[in-house]
C-alpha cells in the first residue's frame, strides 16, 4: 500500500488519526496490522506508541507550531477595513490621496501603533478584501447629492414614462480616439523604461454613439467638432424607421442644449425627448464604455499608418461591436451603471 503523507493532513485529523491507532493496539490489535491499514511506516506507529507510554494520550495530540507572535490581531481587521475604505489619506492628515503599502503601513503604526512590514500590509489587505487599482478621477465639481437625486428619482421616473409611452432609453456620448494613443504595457529589457515614440503628425477621429440596454448600438463619425449640426444629423438616423419613441439620455454639453437641437426635437412630435444627466458625471453614462472599449482594448494597441487607416479600423471596430449585443448591454450591468436595469 501506499504510504500516508501525514504533511498533506491538517492537525486534527493527525491526531485523531494517532489517538485511533494507539487506542486499537491497545485493545489487542497488531501494530503490523494497523500500519498497513493506515498506510503509514511501521516506524511512525511504534513512535506513537512509545509516546503513548510515556505521556499518554496528551503525548499524542498536537502541539502549537511555534512562529513569530501575530502583531496585528483578527479583532482588529473590521476597524481597518471601516478607516480606510471610505477615505482617503488626506482625510487623516497625510499629504498623499492614494492608499499605497507604504502609506497603510504608516497609518496603522499612526492608528494601531504596531509596526509592520509592506509584504505584511499586502498580507493583511488581502485578508480583509482590498486589491491594488486604477483609481476612478472624479470631478471635485461633481455634486453627489444631484447624483443621488438622479439615481433615486429622476432616471426611475423617465424609466416609468418610458414603460407607459411604449418608448426605447438610448444613452448617447461624444468622444475622439487619436493617433498618438497607446493603452497597455510593452516588452522591455529589465530596468530599461521603456519609451513609446509618438508620430509629428498627429491626427483623430471624433465620433458619437448611442446605446440601449437592449445591447443595440447607433454610431456616427465626425469630421471636425461636434456642433449642432452635427448632432442633429446623429439624431436623425437614430430615430430614422424607429417603431417606437426614444428616450435619449445625454450630458450637459452646450451642442446638446442649443436651440437648434432643442427646435428639432420639438418637431418630431414626440418621436425623441432628451434628457440630461447630472454635471461632471460620466460614470452613471454606460456608452462611456464603447470608448473604453475602442480606445483601451483595441485602438490603443492597434499600428495605424495614416488618418484614413484610422477611420477604417474605427468602422471595422464599431460594427463588429455592433453585433456583440451582448457585450454592449453588459456595459449596463457595471457598478456605476447599475442603476438603470434595477
Amino acid at each position: 500500500m501506499k504510504k500516508q503523507d501525514a504533511r498533506k493532513l491538517d492537525h486534527k485529523t493527525r491526531e485523531a488519526i494517532r489517538i485511533r491507532a494507539v487506542q486499537q493496539i491497545e485493545s489487542g490489535e497488531s501494530p503490523e496490522v494497523i500500519a498497513r491499514a493506515l498506510g503509514y511506516h511501521r516506524s511512525a506507529i511504534y513512535q506513537w506508541i512509545a509516546k503513548y507510554r510515556k505521556g499518554g494520550l496528551d503525548a499524542l495530540k498536537t502541539k502549537p507550531i511555534p512562529g513569530r507572535p501575530v502583531k496585528f490581531h483578527t479583532k482588529d481587521f473590521d476597524e481597518l477595513f471601516w478607516k480606510i475604505a471610505d477615505k482617503n489619506p488626506m482625510d487623516y492628515g497625510f499629504p498623499f490621496a492614494l492608499w499605497t503599502r507604504e502609506m497603510i503601513r504608516e497609518f496603522i503604526k499612526k492608528e494601531f501603533d504596531v509596526s509592520i512590514s509592506n509584504a505584511t500590509v499586502g498580507r493583511l489587505l488581502k485578508k480583509i478584501g482590498f486589491s491594488p487599482q486604477k483609481p476612478l478621477k472624479k470631478a471635485w465639481q461633481r455634486d453627489e447629492d444631484r447624483v443621488k437625486e438622479w439615481v433615486e428619482n429622476e432616471f426611475p421616473e423617465i424609466k416609468k414614462q418610458a414603460e407607459k409611452e411604449n418608448a426605447k432609453i438610448f444613452f448617447a456620448d461624444e468622444s475622439t480616439v487619436r493617433s498618438d494613443y497607446h493603452s497597455g504595457t510593452t516588452w522591455a529589457p529589465t530596468g530599461v523604461t521603456p519609451v513609446v515614440e509618438k508620430t509629428g503628425a498627429r491626427f483623430g477621429i471624433n465620433m458619437v454613439s448611442a446605446i440601449s440596454p437592449s445591447g443595440e448600438l447607433r454610431f456616427m463619425t465626425i469630421d471636425g467638432k461636434m456642433n449642432s449640426d452635427k448632432f442633429i444629423s446623429f439624431l436623425k438616423r437614430l430615430i430614422y424607421k424607429a417603431d417606437s419613441p426614444i428616450f435619449l439620455i445625454v450630458d450637459g454639453h452646450p451642442v446638446h442644449k442649443s436651440g437648434k437641437v432643442n427646435k428639432f426635437v420639438e418637431e418630431t412630435a414626440g418621436k425623441l425627448r432628451l434628457f440630461f444627466l447630472p454635471p461632471y458625471s460620466p460614470h452613471l453614462n454606460p456608452d462611456e464604455m464603447v470608448w473604453g472599449y475602442l480606445k483601451h482594448h483595441k485602438i490603443g494597441k492597434m499600428v495605424v499608418s495614416g488618418p484614413e487607416d484610422l477611420r477604417k479600423k474605427v468602422f471595422s471596430i464599431l460594427r463588429s461591436l455592433q453585433k456583440k449585443t451582448v457585450r454592449v448591454a453588459s456595459f449596463f450591468r457595471a457598478q456605476d451603471t447599475q442603476y438603470i436595469l434595477a
